[in-house]
């Protein structure tokens, strides 16, 4: 419910700044079918499944799984593009899955079935993710960037709101939420959205695919000292070097720097 109503309230800010500021070409259907398809793939199955995986799954090692997603990128442009993989991107692979199976496999880090489940569904959601980092480079997306992830934000937003509001117990009052909480959503509406999504959006248009998760270098090292810090979440040597060998490998796999036509 409240990544829902996140991404909706981004997407009317979208909206607003677009009639404002921009004015310009309204998309046609064909363009908003696209965006909504990917606001879908990215938002409602992506980040929502992440949403929920959350809560069995400690920060940090969800932050660090989902690092691999250039190694995911790789293989899948290699699966349905036909573009071969070079030598450093195989030794990335090799330790990005070295790396991932030292991270999961943590008894002290995954302790239940629930969590299981909650790695497997970070695993899918990476799939969905990297699946739709492929189609928005392939088909017609609205010329304008606010529209765009405005359209993505909304229906991705909403699909989550009708999800909740049928699966998850609604037994929380907006008006009872912590300051902290409120904090948070301003935060995540304005930095992880408006900003944050639109520039991922622009950057899924000028660079190839794999090379706009380079983020994945930062986010995990951030995730792993703010949730060791604020939630007393475990980081145990294992997961040190888990993350050492799995983010060297997403190094060597965004090292290539190449041209879309090129080797990966």
């Amino acid at each position: 419910m409240m990544a829902g109503s996140r991404f909706v309230i981004a997407s009317l800010l979208m909206f607003a700044l677009f009639a404002l500021f921009e004015r310009g070409e309204i998309p046609n259907l064909s363009e908003v079918k696209h965006s909504a398809i990917a606001g879908i793939l990215f938002l409602s199955l992506g980040n929502g499944a992440v949403t929920w995986a959350l809560q069995f799954l400690d920060t940090g090692i969800t932050a660090m799984i989902i690092s691999a997603q250039p190694l995911v990128l790789v293989l899948m442009m290699w699966f349905w593009d036909k573009i071969p993989i070079n030598r450093k991107s195989i030794i990335g692979i090799i330790l990005g899955i070295l790396g991932i199976y030292l991270l999961v496999n943590q008894k002290e880090i995954v302790r239940n079935e629930m969590q299981e489940l909650g790695i497997v569904i970070i695993f899918l959601c990476i799939l969905v993710w990297g699946y739709a980092s492929l189609y928005v480079t392939k088909v017609k997306m609205p010329k304008s960037l606010m529209l765009n992830s405005g359209i993505q934000m909304f229906i991705g937003g909403v699909l989550l709101i009708i999800t909740s509001l049928l699966f998850e117990q609604q037994d929380f009052s907006w008006f009872g939420l912590r300051q902290s909480t409120w904090i948070s959503m301003l935060y995540l509406i304005i930095f992880g959205s408006v900003f944050a999504f639109s520039s991922f959006n622009y950057l899924l248009k000028h660079v190839s695919p794999e090379k706009v998760s380079t983020s994945t270098y930062i986010n995990p090292i951030v995730a792993l000292i703010l949730g060791y810090y604020f939630r007393d979440e475990i980081i145990s040597n294992q997961s040190i070097l888990a993350s050492i060998i799995l983010l060297t490998g997403v190094y060597f796999i965004n090292a290539n720097r190449h041209k879309k036509t090129s080797k990966i």
